[in-house]
Parts: structure tokens; sequence; C-alpha cells
């Protein structure tokens, strides 16, 4: 568990007014999209060790292919024996390594974080299945630039839609979630998944400050549990999963410490919940 912390040019660009100014212009996508152009180059390879060790990141725990670019290892793949995917049916699974909050949406399928309200329909735009989460669940997973940036099926099931919705780019810390409902105003792209275990799941990328790309696989047809979904490239980003009400039984402890102002660390492929029988 980690409590938040920001630092300074956060706190300038989001708490003082010349840092409002100049963030109007950071979270425009093309300034991302530059930024990750960069990083698919050669030169950029140079940042890699300086990143290695200002973060403590344990390379033992990654393939060992040639980086050609910061992006490549950006989105290193990770020893499968070290993300063991729990395939018991009913456990639902973290689709990532992150930092999770968790949220109850209620019946008019309105939900808070900090203080900004959501509702679903705004989350998943032009989605016929925007009414299947009254009631529901929503789970946060905040990745941040040391975390294994893949992310995967939570569960077997078929694709029912999926669509890329254009938006900003505001950094997904607390910091921006406390003043933005930025989970609706960034870029992002979701996938409403029929599954075999956790009725209709909704599964969205969201884009954040100097990520230019959210990079899926797949955009129909069957899936499975446990395989690759997609990558975020350079940056720190979030994926958001919207459950029906009565699916899944989240432990009231992730809850209480998203009350608190408490991240709860979380691996992919571990279990987080349990289904509802």
């Amino acid at each position: 568990m980690k409590k938040n912390n920001e630092s300074k040019l956060l706190k300038f660009l989001y708490r003082t007014i010349p840092g409002r100014m100049i963030l109007k212009l950071i979270t425009i996508p093309v300034l991302s999209r530059w930024i990750g152009n960069y990083m698919d180059e050669p030169i950029s390879g140079l940042h890699i060790s300086a990143f290695i060790r200002k973060n403590g990141i344990d390379m033992s725990e990654y393939e060992k292919p040639q980086y050609h670019c910061f992006n490549d290892f950006f989105t290193r793949k990770i020893l499968a024996e070290k993300r063991p995917i729990c395939m018991e049916e009913d456990a639902l699974i973290s689709p990532c390594d992150a930092r999770l909050s968790a949220y109850r949406i209620d019946e008019n399928s309105v939900f808070h974080i900090k203080r900004s309200v959501y509702q679903v329909k705004d989350m998943i735009p032009d989605s016929e299945y925007a009414p299947d989460y009254m009631g529901g669940i929503c789970l946060v997973f905040r990745l941040c630039v040391d975390d294994y940036h893949r992310y995967g099926f939570i569960d077997d099931g078929e694709i029912l839609e999926n669509k890329a919705v254009s938006g900003r780019l505001h950094t997904v810390r607390p910091i921006a979630v406390n003043q933005y409902p930025v989970f609706v105003q960034n870029s992002r792209e979701y996938t409403i998944i029929k599954t075999e275990n956790f009725g209709t799941v909704a599964h969205i990328e969201v884009g954040a400050l100097m990520i230019g790309k959210i990079r899926n696989y797949q955009r129909f047809g069957k899936v499975e549990r446990g395989t690759e979904k997609g990558m975020f490239l350079y940056g720190g980003s979030t994926v958001v999963l919207l459950l029906e009400k009565d699916k899944a039984e989240i432990p009231e402890e992730y809850f209480e410490n998203t009350k608190n102002d408490i991240e709860t660390r979380v691996l992919y492929g571990s279990k987080i919940g349990v289904k509802i029988k």
C-alpha cells in the first residue's frame, strides 16, 4: 500500500496559475506524440541506463533482448514465471501491475473519484452497454513509470465492442485526479467483453501525460484469460475495469484503502476478487 506523493513539478503545473497555463499546452496529444516518436528513435536508448538506476528496476525479472530504442525497453516483457496467472475459474485477476483504487457505482451509473463526479456513459461514450454497470464496481489500476507496462485479459470471453476516444492527456497521478475528471477527459480506448465468469466487463485503457500510444492487439473475436491484451508506450497510465452488479466480490479492504487515500499494490494475473455464484 502506498500513500500518494506528488513531485514539485506536478504541484507547480496543477496548483499555480502559471503552471495551469503551461498545462493547457502540454496536455494536448500532439506533444505526447512528438515525445513518443522520439522514444522510438535509436538515440533515445541513451536514457535507458539512467532510468533503470533512478527507478530501481530489477532487470533480472525481464527477458533480455536488445533494446533498439527507449520504447523497446519501456515495453520490455517480463519473465512468465514472475507473473503467474491465477487460473481458478472463480478468481477475478488483475489485468496489470498497478496501484489499485476501488469505487462503487450507484444505481444511476454515477460514482465519485476524489472531487469529480463520473457517469459510466461518459467513460464509454456511444456504448449500448453503459446501463449494464448500474450498481456495479469501478476498479482503477494506476501504472507508474517503473511498472510493467503490458496488460492482459481478465477472463475467457468474446469482444462485443471496441472504440478509441480522443481527448487530452493529463497525468493520471492523484494531483490531477483530484482536480479534473481525467478518466473522461483523457484519450482512451475501451473494449466491452462478454466474459464467461464476470458478466459484461468494460476494459478501458486511459492515456496519460507523455503517453503517445495505447497499443491493443485484438479488437474483435474470442479472448482468453491471462493472454496479453496490449501495452502502453512511454509514461505511466491507467487501466479501468467496470463490473456489473453482483458479478464479483471485491475485498472491502480495497474500498477502505481508497477512502483513506491509499492505493493497493497488485500484480498482473494475481487474484483480487471472486465470482459471485
